[in-house]
């Protein structure tokens, strides 16, 4: 595969075989990062879970003390009282039935994250072959469906960011941007494995983190050693 004049210099400062070090892997990585424009920091983790099996599965939400770096829009489903109180938290969109037709038949999708009143989810359920491919579906133990509309959009704009298996057994989640000092980098990258490692299902054998990798939008992946992480 042919890469980049920029990408084969960033990858030139990583030996691939290397397991580093938290703080030198975000070090590298931001080193990497030489897009013209801001790029997102990734992380990847590999684990030893099955997400085939329903005690196996790992899904929840966390804070980013320093947020994602990213304007994140809203898109709220409720009615009545609850819509109005979503408008007045932030949301960009608050709706309930009227928006299923412009998801469904004309394909919008301006948003980046949905919540839900308990009452709407019969309404969200018939855009679950919309949004679930996307992970775009609210969810209780993400906190997106919930009658306090007020804090969980509160959270997001805070830099609450949602984690779960893919069907690699991968979570692949943004921890800021490369424009993000290395602390702040650091600090949100510690909030996520604090919460995935929490999240450890008691159901899995052997190893949890198979291996843990960063990566800036653009660049080469750099390894993180597991072994000092957990």
């Amino acid at each position: 595969m042919k890469r980049g004049k920029k990408y084969v210099e960033a990858a030139k400062l990583i030996d691939r075989a290397t397991l580093y070090d938290r703080d030198e892997a975000i070090a590298l990585v931001k080193k990497s990062a030489t897009a013209k424009f801001d790029e997102t920091i990734e992380a990847h983790i590999r684990t030893g879970c099955d997400g085939r099996h329903a005690d196996q599965q790992i899904r929840g939400a966390v804070v980013l003390p320093h947020g994602t770096g990213k304007k994140v829009r809203i898109l709220v489903f409720a009615k009545d009282a609850k819509a109005e109180e979503a408008k007045a938290a932030g949301a960009d969109f608050v709706g309930g039935d009227e928006l299923i037709p412009k998801i469904q038949n004309e394909g919008w999708l301006d948003f980046d994250v949905v919540v839900a009143t308990p009452d709407m989810m019969g309404v969200v359920g018939r855009l679950g072959r919309v949004l679930g491919p996307k992970g775009l579906m609210p969810n209780p133990k993400a906190g997106t469906v919930t009658m306090d509309v007020t804090k969980a959009i509160n959270d997001i704009k805070a830099g609450k960011i949602e984690y779960r298996l893919d069907k690699t057994n991968i979570i692949h989640v943004p921890i800021g941007k490369a424009s993000f000092t290395e602390e702040q980098l650091a600090d949100n990258f510690h909030a996520l494995l604090d919460a995935i490692i929490k999240a450890k299902p008691s159901a899995l054998k052997g190893t949890y983190l198979r291996s843990v990798v960063l990566a800036p939008t653009m660049g080469p992946g750099i390894k993180v050693n597991t072994m000092k992480l957990q």
